[in-house]
C-alpha cells in the first residue's frame, strides 16, 4: 500500500456493524445524520461486511446514493464460513457490489480468519480471486480480518505478501492478553511492514464502562475526555495504523468521537502511563469479555441469544446486581435460554474472542435457570 495512503487517511472510522436501529430496523435518517457528521469533519473511512445483516443495503442508502463515489472509501468482506462452496463463495463479492452500489472498494477483506477456519479460504482459492478482483480494478487494497496467534499470523502474511493490510483487534485491554494476543500480533504486522486497521478499540463497548476506579483515573487527568476517547487514542497512538474503526451506535457517539478525533493528538507520555495504570488495575478480571459481535449465534441450532445472557451474567459476575441480572436474562430468555445449549460449540469455533462459551452458559444456566 501507498505510504501516502496511510499517512493521509483520518485516524478514525466508521464501523458499520452496530448502526442505530428503530423498531427492528436501521434507522436510515439516523445513519444519514451520522455519515453527514462523519464527512463534514474530515473522515472518509466507512466499514462493513457481506454478514452484517443489512449494512450493505443500509450505507447504500445513507452514504453511496448521497455522495460523490471519490468522497469516501469503502471496506467490507467475505466470509468463507457462510458459503458452501467456492461458487457461493465469490458470488458475496459480486452480492456486495451490488447491495452497496459502490462500483468498487477500496479495501476489501478476508473475514475473520483463524486456526480453524484458515484452510477453507485455501480450498475455496479466495486468495487468488481477490488479486484477480483487484487486477480488474474492483479492489484497490486487499487484506484480511485476523483473530487468531501471532504464528498464523506471520505465516499467513508470509505465504501472502501480495496483501496490502491486515485488520487487528487491538485495544489496551487486550494489550498483552493471551488470548487475544494484541501486542504480538501488533509486531507480527509491523515486521511485514502491513498498514492496520484496528477494530475493537472499545472491546465491543466494554472500555466505555470500566470499572469505576479506573472511570476516576481517568477522570482525575481530563474531567472531560470519556472514557472511549482514551481507548480508540490509545489505538489510534500506535504506529503504522491507517485507521481506527469505531462501531458507532448513534449521534451522540458520532459527535463523542469526532471530538477528539477530528484534530487528533496522540497519547502523550502522561498518558501513556495512565493507560499503563489502568492495564494493571484491570488484573485477572472474572467477567466474559463478549464484544456482543454475534458472530456465536449464526449458526446456533437452538438460536440461543448467548451475547444478551453473557450481558446478563455480567451484571452479576462484575457487579453483583443480581436482581438486575436475573430481570435482564428473563427479558432476553424468552425464545431461548442457556440450558437449550446442546454443547455442539458450533459457536467456540466461530467466537473471535476464543471464549469459553459453553462452559459460561451452564454457569448462566446454574445461575439463573434453578
Amino acid at each position: 500500500m501507498d505510504e501516502r495512503i496511510v499517512k493521509e487517511t483520518p485516524k478514525l472510522g466508521f464501523g458499520l456493524m452496530r448502526l442505530p436501529k428503530r423498531f427492528m430496523k436501521t434507522d436510515i435518517p439516523q445513519v444519514e445524520q451520522m455519515v453527514d457528521l462523519f464527512l463534514e469533519n474530515g473522515m472518509t473511512y466507512f466499514d462493513t461486511a457481506f454478514v452484517y445483516g443489512s449494512s450493505e443495503k443500509d450505507i447504500k442508502k445513507a452514504l453511496v446514493d448521497r455522495y460523490p463515489r471519490e468522497d469516501y472509501t469503502l471496506a467490507t468482506k467475505l466470509f468463507a464460513m457462510a458459503a458452501l462452496n467456492e461458487k457461493k463463495a465469490q458470488e458475496q463479492f459480486f452480492k456486495s457490489l451490488d447491495r452497496t452500489g459502490a462500483g468498487y472498494f477500496d479495501y476489501y477483506l478476508l473475514h475473520s480468519l483463524m486456526g480453524s477456519n484458515v484452510k477453507r479460504y485455501d480450498k475455496f482459492k479466495l486468495w487468488d480471486f481477490v488479486n484477480e478482483q483487484k487486477e480488474k480494478g474492483l479492489i484497490k487494497n486487499i487484506g484480511f480480518s485476523f483473530h487468531s496467534n501471532p504464528i498464523l499470523l506471520d505465516r499467513l502474511l508470509t505465504e501472502h505478501p501480495e496483501i496490502d493490510f491486515v485488520q487487528l483487534q487491538l485495544n489496551y485491554k487486550d494489550w498483552n492478553s493471551p488470548n487475544v494476543s494484541s501486542r504480538e500480533n501488533y509486531e507480527v504486522a509491523r515486521k511485514h511492514n502491513k498498514p492496520i486497521v484496528v477494530m475493537e478499540p472499545v472491546k465491543g463497548g466494554n472500555l466505555a464502562n470500566p470499572k469505576k476506579e479506573i472511570e476516576e483515573l481517568f477522570r482525575s487527568y481530563n474531567p472531560n475526555a470519556s472514557n472511549a476517547s482514551w481507548a480508540i487514542r490509545f489505538a489510534a497512538s500506535l504506529d503504522g495504523i491507517l485507521t481506527v474503526l469505531s462501531g458507532m451506535s448513534n449521534v451522540e457517539q458520532m459527535k463523542d468521537n469526532l471530538s477528539f478525533m477530528k484534530n487528533f493528538e496522540p497519547l502523550n507520555n502522561e498518558e501513556q502511563e495512565i493507560i499503563r495504570k489502568a492495564q494493571s488495575m484491570m488484573g485477572d478480571s472474572v467477567t466474559i469479555d463478549c464484544t456482543n459481535c454475534h458472530y456465536c449465534t449464526k449458526g446456533c441450532p437452538k438460536e440461543v441469544p448467548i451475547p444478551e445472557i453473557f450481558n446478563s451474567l455480567n451484571l452479576e459476575l462484575g457487579n453483583g446486581q443480581m436482581e438486575e441480572a436475573k430481570k435482564l436474562y428473563s427479558e432476553v430468555t424468552k425464545n431461548a435460554s442457556a440450558s437449550d445449549c446442546i454443547d455442539c460449540k458450533q459457536c467456540e469455533r466461530t467466537c473471535p474472542q476464543h471464549l469459553e462459551i459453553t462452559k459460561n452458559l451452564k454457569k448462566a444456566n446454574e445461575i439463573f435457570d434453578y
